[in-house]
């Protein structure tokens, strides 16, 4: 049996290279397939708590401010809304999974936070 077409385009899906390779920590993020692995173990996070990650992995262990998160978790149009403690509690949640891996999110007071960066790689894609 034919499938019946929408008439509508497919979802765009961001293009991300096959693997992209930054230097951090020892964190495998597939954007995706939406997976995360550390030292190859998979760490099973929200879609929130991955939007939160992914900014953090991409800064390569500079600072990522608060209002930064908060649009790449919420979107631009809700960052009014939301409170920036928000992202704390999220981000608390996101250090206990992390942190069990043996990975660091560090708050930078004032200005926002960072991965703790190890003498390893992250990976991208794969």
């Amino acid at each position: 049996m034919k499938q019946k077409q929408s008439g509508f385009p497919p979802p765009r899906i961001p293009a991300y290279p096959a693997e992209r390779t930054l230097p951090a920590a020892p964190i495998a993020l597939d954007p995706k397939r939406h997976l995360v692995s550390v030292r190859g173990k998979t760490i099973r996070l929200t879609s929130r708590e991955f939007a939160l990650l992914e900014p953090l992995v991409e800064a390569r262990g500079t600072v990522v401010s608060r209002e930064h998160l908060l649009e790449r978790g919420w979107g631009s149009e809700q960052v009014t809304e939301i409170e920036s403690r928000t992202v704390n509690v999220h981000i608390h949640r996101l250090r206990r999974k992390l942190r069990a891996a043996g990975v660091e999110i560090i708050t930078v007071k004032s200005v926002g936070y960072r991965l703790d960066i190890a003498f390893e790689w992250i990976k991208f894609g794969t």
